[in-house]
């Protein structure tokens, strides 16, 4: 299972503006707090998530992805489509 952290956009180009911000140096959990549409998780924070438990397109995407921090934080470039909108994903643990 991951412990995953996303920013969900509806539209492509809220989504690119998010990309802007965290390319410019800006925490992970501040853009999912300020962009991200998925507003029951704080900071984009999705918790413990196993395989079967996302759509496709992000489960592919969040287990391609290696373990990152917060202070360098490795997230999904381009953002990954889904029925939802656009995720930017970023993976904090495995186990």
């Amino acid at each position: 299972s991951l412990q995953v952290r996303h920013i969900l956009c509806e539209k492509h180009g809220r989504a690119m503006e998010a990309m802007e911000k965290l390319k410019s140096g800006q925490r992970f959990s501040e853009v999912a707090s300020q962009y991200s549409e998925d507003k029951a998780r704080q900071g984009g924070d999705l918790g413990w998530m196993t395989r079967g438990s996302m759509v496709g397109p992000f489960q592919e995407a969040a287990f391609a992805l290696p373990v990152s921090s917060m202070d360098k934080p490795v997230y999904t470039d381009p953002p990954v489509k889904t029925k939802f909108g656009y995720h930017i994903i970023m993976v904090e643990g495995r186990k």
